[in-house]
């Protein structure tokens, strides 16, 4: 039993630092796999090829004619090209795919279709590549405007114009003639991306030069970005400022660079608007250091987006996508807030978990669909008052007060445990034991700092994975805990325990036994401490770092008070008392532990959520849900048999 025990909470653990699915094998590499740096390559120039032709076709031809023969013929050139290195990319899945949409987009533009059927095909096209052959398509961090506008003036404001109009000295010997960034109807079709690419590769068959090595990626972004500017006024700008603060929608669109400079003015409009996408799109180019900056208001608007698809779902008669995606909705989109969510309204974060096991438990018991929209309404309303104490600025001391009472809470219920454990060693006298308590908590600190590093440095752990590792964690405390509560209630009654330590602790410590101590002070330690981190981090993108380091520290003083108090205390019980509280206080603990492991595992959508009428009363894992509260009724039920058999035959106490 105690291997399985240990391979769950080595399954558990593991949980948190590896996303599901993060790591599979990878499929073996041909023999003559081409390097990804040229694949990589290759793309770049077939994507730079679709856009612009998706761009520049509006100057080739207009109402089913030619209007340029330069343009056209050009516009064909580009569209055999890019069909014939489409065919000519390592084959894969999506490929033949890839390949026929070329097709297609070659007789568009042979056949003079409308541009907009020309720019939709193209940019679909272009997506499509980019799927089937990922390449990184981002600046690392927000570009430099300032730094872009002394790169334009310098290396390109001579063909495309001090302002951007095209009209630069050098202009009239080009030919083609540069392009001009004021043109709102080219600009609305190009994507900064491409803009990047045009600086990075230059442009075949016009005057447009590469600008790499001559410029760093970092640079080419500040001038794509930058030249990108031109063509929207600082009123429209003004707007799209205001448009990007009032609308949540808008600020979940746009969660990181590489979604802005991806986005086509053209097809965020189809979105969210023309009115809505000029300015916003403006806004953003000229400000991107905004982007990025609100991950709460991104995940609530996602969180906001599968609630309402899910509820489409339902509606459709689908209701296994509809339970799929009212998960995503918890998991992917709320669960990522929940932390700081915690710091700031711990009541409306209860109220929130416990409505979106409702509305799961509702698509379950097939509700018609207007009571499911009407739960997914108030759902929304409940985003709607999150986002709204998420995005209020917090002062110095409710941060401090956040800190304190987090580290607090978590820290107390570890306690409970360790302090058990320390107490009942050194009052049998076994403190040779004790090192392996130690080495349990102290390592359960160090795993939660790598476990901090990992989640900052290396990925983020999603949703799932930290409902499933609090959830296998406690579980596994529970069952440990119920078993030691059993014992340590029967060597507590008649003076069993006078017999124990007389006859049977010379060989009931061994190194199996020492180990599960190791083993349970580890998990013990390990769930608080990966919970307590999380909700830190989220405290700590919020600023006021002196207040939460203040609070931490007051929060550790605490528990240093706490554990004394403790320990004090136990040491002036007599044995036979200390056993018998100890089994109560441990049941309690086994009890509680159940509730919140079942519920854990229930959010992550591992068991049923059926909702029930009843209180939510976390401290003690009390949920208006059936299963953690048939776990704890099941936890309840041994610990109390365990208890009565303890003590049939009292006055005859066996030596076991």
């Amino acid at each position: 039993m105690a291997r399985e025990f240990l391979k769950l909470a080595i399954v558990a653990l593991s949980l948190a630092g590896v996303p599901v699915g993060f790591a599979q094998a990878a499929e073996p590499a041909p023999a003559a796999a081409v390097a990804p740096e040229t694949v990589n390559a290759e793309v770049r120039q077939i994507w730079k090829l679709l856009d612009y032709i998706a761009v520049d076709y509006t100057g080739a031809v207009k109402d089913g004619a030619v209007i340029s023969d330069a343009e056209f013929t050009e516009m064909k050139e580009f569209a055999n090209t890019a069909l014939a290195r489409l065919a000519q990319l390592p084959a894969q899945g999506g490929q033949a795919t890839l390949v026929a949409s070329a097709t297609q987009l070659q007789a568009a533009v042979a056949g003079m279709a409308q541009p907009t059927a020309v720019a939709d095909i193209a940019h679909a096209l272009a997506d499509a590549l980019l799927a089937a052959y990922p390449v990184p398509m981002a600046p690392a961090a927000a570009p430099n405007l300032a730094r872009g506008a002394q790169i334009y003036a310098d290396k390109c404001a001579a063909c495309h114009g001090l302002t951007g109009a095209g009209d630069g000295p050098a202009a009239p010997q080009l030919d083609p003639p540069p392009i001009a960034f004021v043109d709102h109807e080219r600009a609305r079709e190009r994507s900064l991306f491409s803009l990047y690419e045009v600086v990075s590769q230059g442009l075949a068959g016009t005057p447009m030069a590469s600008f790499d090595p001559e410029l760093s990626p970092e640079q080419r972004w500040d001038v794509a970005f930058f030249a990108s500017t031109w063509s929207a006024t600082p009123e429209i700008r003004t707007a799209g400022e205001a448009l990007w603060k009032a609308d949540a929608a808008v600020r979940g669109r746009f969660p990181n660079l590489e979604s802005l400079v991806r986005t086509i003015e053209s097809g965020l409009a189809a979105e969210i608007g023309a009115d809505k996408a000029r300015p916003v799109m403006a806004y953003l180019r000229a400000t991107p250091d905004v982007v990025g900056q609100n991950a709460n208001a991104a995940s609530l608007a996602l969180a906001r987006s599968q609630l309402a698809e899910s509820v489409k779902a339902y509606q459709s008669g689908d209701g296994r996508r509809a339970t799929t995606l009212a998960l995503s909705s918890y998991l992917d989109g709320f669960e990522p807030s929940e932390a700081a969510l915690r710091t700031r309204d711990a009541d409306l974060l209860g109220r929130v978990e416990t409505a979106m096991i409702e509305f799961r438990s509702s698509i379950a018991a097939q509700v018609p669909p207007s009571a499911l929209e009407a739960q997914a309404k108030a759902i929304n309303t409940m985003f709607d008052n999150a986002e709204a104490a998420l995005s209020a600025e917090q002062d110095a001391t409710a941060t401090f007060l956040g800190a304190f009472t987090i580290l607090l809470r978590e820290g107390v219920e570890a306690l409970l445990v360790v302090i058990a454990m320390i107490s009942f060693l050194t009052k049998v006298d076994r403190r040779d034991v004790l090192p392996y308590v130690h080495m349990g908590w102290i390592g359960a600190l160090l795993a939660g700092l790598a476990t901090w590093a990992v989640a900052a440095y290396a990925f983020d752990i999603s949703g799932a994975n930290r409902e499933l590792t609090e959830g296998f964690s406690a579980l596994f405390a529970a069952v440990i805990l119920l078993a030691v509560g059993i014992w340590m209630h029967q060597k507590s009654l008649a003076g069993r325990w006078q017999i124990y330590i007389r006859e049977k602790l010379s060989s009931a410590l061994t190194k199996k036994s020492a180990f599960l101590l190791f083993l349970l002070a580890f998990v013990a330690v390990y769930r608080e401490v990966f919970e307590t981190i999380l909700f830190y981090i989220a405290l700590w993108t919020r600023g006021n770092g002196g207040a939460i380091l203040a609070g931490l520290v007051a929060g550790v003083a605490a528990l240093s008070v706490i554990a004394a108090i403790m320990l004090r205390t136990s040491k002036r019980l007599p044995i036979g008392q200390f056993f018998g509280w100890s089994s109560l206080l441990i049941a309690v603990l086994a009890v509680v532990l159940a509730g919140k492991g079942v519920a854990a595992l229930q959010e992550a959508g591992w068991v049923p959520a059926i909702a029930v009428d009843g209180p939510r009363i976390e401290i003690l894992g009390v949920y208006p849900s059936l299963l953690p509260l048939v776990a704890q009724a099941v936890v309840l039920v041994i610990a109390i048999a365990g208890y009565l058999w303890n003590t049939r035959g009292t006055a005859a106490p066996a030596a076991s």
